[in-house]
């Protein structure tokens, strides 16, 4: 059973991308370094992402530890339920209610990026357009039929699918070639990028927040095994010096 399991999130990244179709990646150019995107990541996660999706393993005070944020600005600012500084991040919206609203329950995204994975979370928020067959007015290229609403349009501002139509055995068939923005959101279309890229960096974090911790560490480890290696040959040298 246990191998049933394991083989299931092994497959989950290829479930993902096949729901997506052929659709190309665009890659996502994070940098968990950089402190500036993180916080701003953060920000615009909590503004237009959190009222309906929540990162339950995560907990504000070690967010704002760990993005060098304060934590009287992250409680007035970043903490939008009221709870404790030292709580996890959840949202305040009823399950049930969610579920009648959307068809399922907004999911809990503290590891999406670990399942999806970066590109495909940097695409797919990328990849909205204006869709009047769907109920909330739009559709995603990445995932189509998608049950989730624009929440970013007011910085990218509607969009609509370009395709190409090409004849294949005398049939004419139409393809999507990709998405434009009509230009009447906040942010110019490089702006907009880079604040999905913030927040795919954020969630990139969220996903593995001692990542960067443990990089470092394994410098130490790898210096500490070459040394060693070096020891422990002097010592072999040694021993066997003396039994021949």
């Amino acid at each position: 059973m246990k191998r049933i399991v394991v083989a299931l999130f092994a497959l989950l990244p290829a479930l993902t991308f096949a729901a997506g179709g052929n659709v190309h990646l665009d890659e996502a150019d994070y940098d968990l370094s950089d402190k500036a995107s993180l916080q701003n990541g953060a920000k615009l996660f909590m503004n237009y992402c959190a009222g309906c999706h929540s990162t339950q393993y995560q907990r504000y005070n070690r967010v704002a530890q760990d993005l060098d944020i304060p934590e009287d600005v992250m409680q007035a600012n970043l903490n939008f339920t009221g709870v404790a500084i030292g709580e996890l991040m959840e949202n305040s919206i009823p399950e049930k209610d969610a579920a009648n609203w959307f068809g399922a329950a907004p999911p809990d995204l503290t590891l999406v990026a670990r399942v999806r994975g970066a590109d495909w979370l940097y695409t797919y928020l990328r990849s909205f357009y204006k869709d009047d067959s769907r109920p909330f007015g739009v559709n995603n290229l990445v995932f189509p039929s998608v049950g989730m609403p624009h929440v970013l349009e007011p910085l990218q501002g509607s969009a609509h699918l370009e395709t190409e139509t090409r004849l294949v055995d005398g049939v004419e068939v139409v393809t999507p070639v990709g998405i434009e923005s009509d230009g009447n959101g906040e942010l110019s279309a490089g702006e907009y990028d880079q604040a999905v890229l913030d927040i795919v960096n954020f969630l990139v974090y969220s996903g593995d927040p001692v990542k960067l911790e443990r990089h470092r560490m394994g410098y130490w480890v790898l210096g500490f095994l070459v040394i060693f290696f070096f020891v422990a040959y002097l010592l072999k040298k040694e021993y066997w010096r003396d039994v021949h």
